[in-house]
């Protein structure tokens, strides 16, 4: 009797049409999902990288046809641009380690049977997601606790994050119960039970929501905005990317015509327009995230399959 091969290739010979003609529909779809995908990204790139009154003209697509630094130039000679990166990175590291630590010590305690409030404590972390006291209850409460103009105000209103408390308590949920009884066997306490075992399992969920953690805070400037408007020293690179696109907009309002505009790159100066300092800083704001994102992807996937197991 002669033996069949399981090898791919002899797979794809023993194909029907239909089944060809759907391989092939799916790669030109996920081609074209790809490229549409990427294009926006890859636009913005090559107008960041124009000249700013030629972008004007529109026709930019993928690669800048005046290219230039100068759109750069201009939005890192702010004095501040330095100072409020250091506070970004400073926020978004500190505020994703304590803020994924609070809550995977959350999630662990509603997950556990024998903790009897369980459910109530649930339900109340739930009805926050619904409703909220509003921004000026909001602002009295920082300012009644002394928080106005301090860099805790950008770590603790956000330590507990109940969407993310959802996931990682569905994730231990469906960890081996005997693990855990084992470890109490051995006489393990629940934070040495937690901290040995159910957080070296938990990595895969805990890396999905660092990056969503730490995209919210590095994204975050509206907080910059309510509570440290007026300090400098804690400003945050979001905000102080949004200040420069004001003031290219109101310098933009305030009778410079494009066709002044035109008339002065003559000389060759590159007047900056709201449409290139806004796609520079766009680039500027998400090239950490993508540089980060590749390292976790694999367990963002793992952790959302994981987590989503149980309800």
């Amino acid at each position: 009797m002669a033996k069949t091969s399981d090898s791919p290739r002899a797979h794809a010979r023993f194909k029907s049409p239909a089944d060809r003609i759907f391989d092939t529909l799916n790669i030109v779809f996920m081609i074209c999902l790809m490229v549409v995908t990427l294009y926006p990204f890859l636009n913005t790139l090559a107008v960041s990288f124009n000249n700013a009154t030629d972008s004007v003209k529109g026709g930019i697509y993928l690669w800048p046809r005046d290219f230039t630094w100068e759109n750069y130039k201009y939005v890192f000679n702010e004095a501040t641009i330095f100072q409020a990166t250091f506070i970004s990175v400073l926020r978004t590291v500190i505020g994703t380690i304590t803020s994924v630590f609070c809550c995977a010590m959350v999630a662990y305690t509603i997950s556990r049977p024998e903790y009897v409030l369980r459910k109530f404590v649930s339900i109340a972390f739930i009805l926050t997601m619904y409703f909220s006291g509003g921004l000026i209850p909001n602002f009295l409460l920082i300012r009644e606790l002394g928080m106005l103009g301090t860099f805790s105000v950008y770590i603790i209103p956000g330590l507990i994050g109940v969407f993310n408390v959802i996931v990682i308590r569905s994730f231990i949920e469906g960890l081996p119960e005997g693990i855990l009884e084992s470890a109490r066997i051995d006489g393990a306490g629940e934070f040495t039970t937690f901290m040995r075992i159910v957080l070296p399992l938990c990595v895969p969920v805990l890396a999905t929501v660092s990056l969503f953690t730490a995209v919210s805070q590095w994204n975050s400037w509206f907080d910059v905005f309510l509570y440290n408007s007026s300090y400098t020293e804690l400003s945050t690179l979001q905000y102080e990317l949004m200040k420069i696109l004001q003031n290219s907009n109101s310098s933009m309002n305030s009778g410079n015509d494009y066709a002044s505009q035109f008339a002065s790159s003559e000389s060759g100066a590159n007047q900056v327009t709201p449409t290139s300092i806004r796609a520079t800083m766009t680039i500027v704001a998400s090239v950490p995230i993508i540089l980060v994102y590749p390292f976790l992807q694999k367990y963002f996937v793992q952790g959302m399959t994981l987590g989503g197991v149980k309800g």
